[in-house]
């Protein structure tokens, strides 16, 4: 980061003992590469939400800020104005880790990893359409009975799910450089081609990468009213007589509620609150949209009614695909209260891939680069396995967990993990 030393030597000195104290909802200070700033005010209005920064407050979010933004220039100048102070020259020594860490991601900007690739979305994107095309055309031409009805929603669920992967990489900024582009481009695909917030998405996403897997900051493992996860937090339910349903058995019943409800019922419940709560009528809008379509294409071969009841078909079969692809790289691993490790430790604790395969990366949009994606959040997926050798290298050498498995021990993972977690609350419990 470029510093202004006239206006620095002017600042007051702060420890990062004294910056950890300010991390309340009305006094919240952060460092970043050796400058320390007040975002207090600049949390309400900050692009990836107010709970991102609320989250760091009074720590050193050095690598979170470099891996969140390209643009870093641009970010600058909002910062200098929130710039109060410098971080105690002893407070700012790097650990080796540190050092081959930032290393690491320098040579990876050095070798053009953040380049994207036009020709490998434009197919990506082009075969969204394609499986919905196919989708339609199945019922146009061979009518609703049962067969025609099962292939029409099978190339459906595939349009939806792919579209879900791509509006994956507009959301991390990892298509287009220009930011608003992105933003277009993810708006489209999630409210208008998903009938999803793509502000909801930002508001739950961008929390899960800061924090990923950590207890109270990570909204994808707030799941105690049906699963416990992790080794931490189902003891502590367990001791303290805490339960809402008998975790003993969540190994058993996981398959009768995350995998088929997560989508048809709990996201078209959750996403419409979150948009009526924050008054967010344009997106609702556009939201909207979706299912007029929708109806449009499908309520004449089976009415409006049918039409419906279709799209909540298509999301019961997607939710299959979306619960267990995006679980198998995070409810093995880590669940536990912050321990505010550096970045690398800490994605690394909660992350795990799956190998790579043809099939493989086009089934996960990548995903199964999760330690990867996790570490880089704005790369282009076309660009993962490149960096993975040196990431490897960089565990390897500071003795980190680097774990890769196939994926149907990826989805086996899941079951057992349930499994062992359910067994400590029980255990806890009946102490």
């Amino acid at each position: 980061m470029c510093r202004d030393t006239k206006i620095e030597d002017t600042l007051p000195i702060y420890s990062l003992d004294e910056i950890s104290k300010h991390n309340s909802k009305t006094d919240r200070w952060i460092a970043i590469d050796g400058l320390v700033y007040d975002v207090t005010q600049w949390s309400r209005r900050h692009p990836g939400g107010e709970k991102l920064l609320a989250n760091h407050a009074g720590e050193d979010a050095t690598d979170a800020w470099v891996a969140f933004h390209d643009n870093k220039e641009k970010v600058q100048k909002y910062l200098k104005s929130l710039q109060i102070g410098e971080v105690r020259q002893e407070d700012q020594k790097e650990s080796e880790l540190d050092r081959d860490w930032r290393e690491l991601r320098r040579k990876s900007e050095e070798m053009n990893l953040f380049d994207r690739s036009v020709p490998f979305f434009l197919v990506y994107g082009g075969q969204i359409f394609f499986f919905e095309l196919l989708g339609w055309l199945t019922l146009y031409y061979f009518g609703t009975g049962w067969i025609p009805y099962i292939v029409s929603a099978l190339f459906l669920v595939t349009a939806q799910q792919q579209a879900g992967w791509l509006q994956h990489d507009f959301g991390h900024l990892a298509v287009f450089r220009s930011l608003r582009w992105n933003h277009i481009a993810h708006i489209f695909l999630m409210n208008y081609f998903k009938g999803v917030s793509s502000e909801w998405w930002n508001y739950r996403h961008y929390q899960h990468h800061a924090k990923p897997n950590i207890v109270r900051k990570d909204p994808d493992v707030r799941l105690e009213m049906v699963h416990m996860i992790g080794k931490t937090i189902p003891v502590e339910w367990g001791k303290k007589k805490k339960g809402y349903l008998p975790y003993q058995h969540q190994h058993k019943y996981f398959y009768f509620i995350l995998p088929p409800l997560l989508l048809p019922i709990y996201f078209n419940f959750e996403v419409p609150f979150f948009l009526l709560k924050r008054k967010l009528w344009m997106e609702a809008c556009i939201t909207v949209t979706f299912f007029i379509r929708w109806e449009i294409m499908f309520s004449s071969f089976l009415g409006y009614g049918g039409a419906l009841l279709y799209y909540l078909f298509v999301r019961f079969l997607e939710s299959h695909w979306f619960v267990w692809t995006t679980q198998m790289n995070h409810i093995p691993m880590e669940v536990d209260h912050e321990k505010h490790r550096d970045w690398v430790p800490m994605q690394l604790a909660a992350t795990c891939n799956v190998d790579s395969s043809l099939f493989n990366d086009w089934f996960t949009g990548h995903l199964n680069f999760q330690i990867e994606h996790h570490l880089f959040p704005t790369m282009p997926r076309h660009n993962y396995i490149k960096i993975q050798p040196l990431v490897k290298s960089l565990c390897k050498k500071h003795g980190l967990n680097y774990e890769s498995k196939p994926l149907l021990k990826a989805f086996q993972d899941i079951v057992g993990s349930l499994k062992k977690s359910g067994e400590l609350w029980y255990e806890a419990y009946n102490l």
